[in-house]
């Protein structure tokens, strides 16, 4: 977004404020569906859970989502979502949680250990089941197999498991992790599933559907591989070896990320022991919380970067100290007034803010 027309919308609207993008929010589905022809996507709705977003994508071909909570459920109903198009990806969940999603439709769902399972029983003949197989992925952005999914080499003995309880076991899904650079992750989870669907057929369990989750990355300070490349060999695989399986995926941040600009204004400055303190009207316990809880940064923009250069710290606006958001970075001066631009701000942002310290959470206003 140009920044005069920026400098237009905070004029208007005033800040923080954080613009979405519906040309991008489609540009960032409809890229992705090229890249991975056949798989059905499911929106993850935490990512991103606005209402506008989820409306937006809703229009979009083939959109599917998936839901975590009875509050996702809720919110993707409120925006005309039918209960078909979702897919409920919690590993844990509570009684009253199972029975919610099923009310409202919701047939498919997520289980990683027996426990879960058992959950299941009195609705063996309502729900299907994916088993969470984990996949470790310490080089990526944010590793989900921590919590969340059985040992590859023990996924087969839990679906031999849920079979025999009378489930019915529908697939595999698994979580080569958040921010993932390297699709080479996707191949040895896929490469498991194969193993484990000939085991299973052998066993006389129909696997029908491999759920390749999400984790596709953005570009945020660095640059990423393009979506059509990272996918290529993913693509390759599924075509080579799972031609006769639903395949579907979760993605989040690469549908979500791009579609938000924040900008921000500077409301004090300090000088403190030769550094330059600039305090924005937004921070880490507002649409900054990725930085905290999603081990992101975002490329910043100003109206000019000329002139003298000074060591510099942006900070939030909250009372706090663990409110700093850049430290030791080079700055012109800047005044207080003045407005600052932050792109790929659509995951894991507002999706965590919260009203800490009195401060309302960034107004959100769709734009072209």
């Amino acid at each position: 977004m140009e920044f005069t027309r920026v400098q237009e919308l905070v004029a208007e609207h005033g800040t923080p404020i954080l613009f979405l993008s519906e040309s991008r929010s489609r540009e960032a589905y409809r890229n992705l569906a090229a890249a991975l022809p056949g798989v059905d996507l499911y929106y993850a709705v935490k990512s991103n859970a606005q209402p506008q977003l989820i409306s937006i994508l809703e229009t979009e071909e083939r959109s599917f989502f998936d839901v975590c909570t009875n509050g996702e459920i809720d919110i993707v109903k409120r925006c005309g979502v039918r209960a078909e198009r979702c897919l409920h990806t919690h590993p844990i969940k509570r009684d009253s949680d199972i029975r919610y999603a099923l009310d409202y439709g919701i047939k498919l769902f997520v289980c990683d250990n027996e426990d879960e399972l058992l959950k299941f029983i009195p609705y063996k003949n309502e729900a299907g089941i994916l088993i969470r197989m984990s996949i470790q992925n310490p080089g990526c952005l944010v590793n989900l197999s921590q919590k969340f999914g059985v040992a590859p080499e023990k996924t087969y003995d839990l679906i031999k498991k849920a079979h025999d309880m009378g489930l019915c076991v529908k697939g595999i899904s698994f979580h080569a992790g958040s921010q993932n650079e390297n699709p080479l992750k996707y191949i040895e989870a896929l490469d498991y599933c194969k193993d484990i669907c000939g085991r299973a057929a052998l066993a006389g369990i129909n696997i029908e559907i491999i759920d390749i989750g999400g984790g596709f990355p953005i570009s945020y300070l660095t640059q990423v591989l393009p979506i059509a490349s990272f996918c290529q060999p993913i693509v390759e695989y599924i075509s080579r070896y799972f031609t006769n399986y639903r395949i579907i995926a979760e993605p989040g941040r690469v549908l979500s990320g791009p579609t938000m600009t924040l900008a921000t204004k500077v409301m004090g400055r300090s000088l403190r022991n030769g550094v330059w303190w600039y305090y924005l009207d937004e921070g880490i316990y507002g649409s900054f919380s990725g930085k905290m809880f999603d081990h992101a940064d975002y490329p910043m923009f100003l109206g000019s970067m000329g002139g003298e250069r000074y060591n510099s710290v942006l900070a939030g606006p909250t009372c706090d100290s663990i409110d700093v958001l850049y430290e030791n970075i080079s700055l012109p001066l800047l005044e207080i007034g003045d407005v600052l631009v932050f792109e790929s701000m659509g995951a894991y942002t507002v999706a965590s803010a919260s009203n800490f310290n009195g401060f309302p959470k960034a107004k959100i206003v769709v734009v072209e």
